[in-house]
């Protein structure tokens, strides 16, 4: 059995001041608050939308 592999991400800062764009991402990668911590399969998607807003999280 192999384990998908999945990717941590952390929102670091706040989206406030953003693209309305950029926030959806960010609601869609599951983070709400600052802090918050999100799991998820690293897929090509994922990766995509981490891109997008990499000025606003980190990988943890």
């Amino acid at each position: 059995m192999t384990a998908t592999p999945t990717v941590k991400i952390k929102l670091v800062r706040s989206p406030i001041g953003t693209k309305e764009s950029h926030r959806a991402t960010v609601r869609g990668l599951g983070l709400r608050k600052i802090n918050s911590v999100s799991e998820l399969q690293d897929t090509p998607a994922v990766r995509g939308m981490i891109n997008k807003i990499s000025y606003l999280v980190q990988v943890l």
